[in-house]
């Protein structure tokens, strides 16, 4: 099976290498391609979808972008079959997350080492680090059926648990998702899921769950797998392009999955954190580059977690940052110029020029003034800063509003594009005229 954690599962009990396959005759070299052709299943959050909210769909980006070379999609459900019907069939070139040592697959150097989690309700009372903790001995535990998270409770003598089934549909159902909700919703007391999983939903719960990368259990508890990029066994081109690739970009790559709340295990076997890679202060120049994974004091959120944060808590507010175009040359003081209007996401509030890593007098006052009449003076309020992907404007301007004193701070680093791509509409929005922004 291609993606071990689509099914929740990884390589350890892929059924699907009971397939008898071959491959056609002719292979594809790098310098041959037309397209980034991925393999992908278009429901499986986070994963990929057909909106390209998953960081799969992220990395894929990445790897287009650096060829040159639009990426398209084949989508297939991740079930018995998806190897068969997809990359062995030539319907794609590209199958981007496989464990490492898939069998019916080549494939590339890992890009991420990543580990099971225990999930429970912050506010429960559990402090547990191990599943061996004593504050879970009677504790009800949810597990996807047929994955090491099985034996590692087994290991432990565990024996009340709320099993959810392994192979599924994942067009209409997700149950490692399920086994997280109902962790939130207090119909079990913990959960032990496949990492990716178990972040990305955790960080969707309106009840605060605590998330605990498996790392402190015993060595014969398998519970880290390393995760490569799949593809067909005559391809050495293919395959090493994308090895230097992974080399060259981890660090993009280890961003992307960091927002996602995928936990990395680094080479030293350490769990690598967003705050390790941010930096200490403002940016202050260059800001359409790749920007950090997270920001200390506030929550990053990826497209599909915003749309939820929207639908959970309608009193969200979003703030643009994004900066106006600059006065024109033939327009200069004292003539009047109002910056055209910006394509923004529904209901947002365009405070153009408050990113910088510097602001004037001038600039601050105006910064202030927006974000106390969208707050409505509440510190408390939700706040969703946002411009466009790979945009230090939205990061400085939310880090700045940490520090003001405001307690919910969102960081949305994908930006009206991404959201647009998605299939979202955008806005007409004019600049917030509380006061000048130039």
């Amino acid at each position: 099976m291609a993606n071990p954690s689509a099914s929740i599962a990884l390589a350890v009990t892929i059924a699907a290498a009971l397939l008898s396959v071959t491959a056609p005759a002719h292979a594809v070299e790098v310098t041959e391609r037309e397209t980034v052709r991925v393999c992908a299943d278009g429901n499986l959050l986070p994963y990929s979808n057909e909106r390209m909210e998953g960081f799969e769909n992220e990395i894929a980006r990445l790897i287009g972008e650096d060829l040159k070379k639009p990426v398209t999609y084949y989508w297939w459900p991740q079930t018995i079959g998806f190897v068969r019907n997809t990359l062995r069939a030539r319907q794609c070139d590209l199958v981007m997350g496989t464990a490492s040592g898939e069998e019916l697959m080549q494939n590339t150097n890992p890009y991420y080492r990543t580990v099971y989690s225990l999930v429970y309700r912050t506010k429960s009372g559990i402090r547990a680090e191990s599943v061996g903790d004593p504050s879970l001995k009677d504790a009800r535990i949810g597990v996807v059926e047929k994955t090491p998270a099985v034996n590692l409770l087994r290991l432990y003598g565990i024996t009340r648990t709320e099993p959810y089934q392994l192979n599924t549909d994942t067009r209409a159902n997700n149950p490692a998702r399920d086994a997280i909700e109902d962790v939130a919703a207090g119909r079990t007391d913990a959960a032990v899921i496949w990492g990716p999983i178990a972040g990305y939903f955790a960080a969707q719960q309106t009840e605060p769950l605590t998330v605990v990368p498996l790392v402190k259990e015993p060595a014969g508890a398998r519970l880290q797998f390393n995760i490569s990029m799949g593809i067909r066994s005559d391809e050495p081109e293919w395959k090493h392009w994308l090895n230097d690739f992974i080399k060259r970009r981890q660090d993009d790559i280890d961003r992307i999955l960091l927002r996602y709340h995928v936990p990395i295990i680094g080479p030293d076997g350490a769990l690598k954190t967003a705050a390790a890679i941010e930096p200490p202060g403002y940016r202050m120049d260059q800001y359409r580059a790749p920007t950090p994974a997270g920001l200390s004091g506030a929550s990053t959120v990826t497209l599909a977690e915003l749309r939820r944060l929207i639908e959970h808590f309608p009193d969200t507010r979003l703030v643009d940052v994004m900066p106006a175009p600059p006065r024109p040359a033939d327009r200069p003081e004292p003539a009047v110029w109002v910056p055209p209007p910006r394509r923004s996401l529904p209901g947002a509030v365009w405070l153009p020029n408050t990113g910088y890593g510097s602001l004037s007098g001038e600039q601050e006052r105006y910064f202030r003034a927006g974000l106390e009449t969208v707050s409505h003076g509440d510190r408390a309020a939700r706040l969703v800063f946002f411009c466009e992907p790979d945009c230090w404007m939205s990061w400085n301007a939310a880090k700045r509003a940490v520090e003001w004193g405001y307690g919910n701070v969102y960081w949305y680093s994908d930006g009206a594009m991404r959201w647009q791509e998605a299939g979202y509409g955008l806005e007409t929005v004019q600049p917030f005229t509380g006061g000048p922004s130039n």
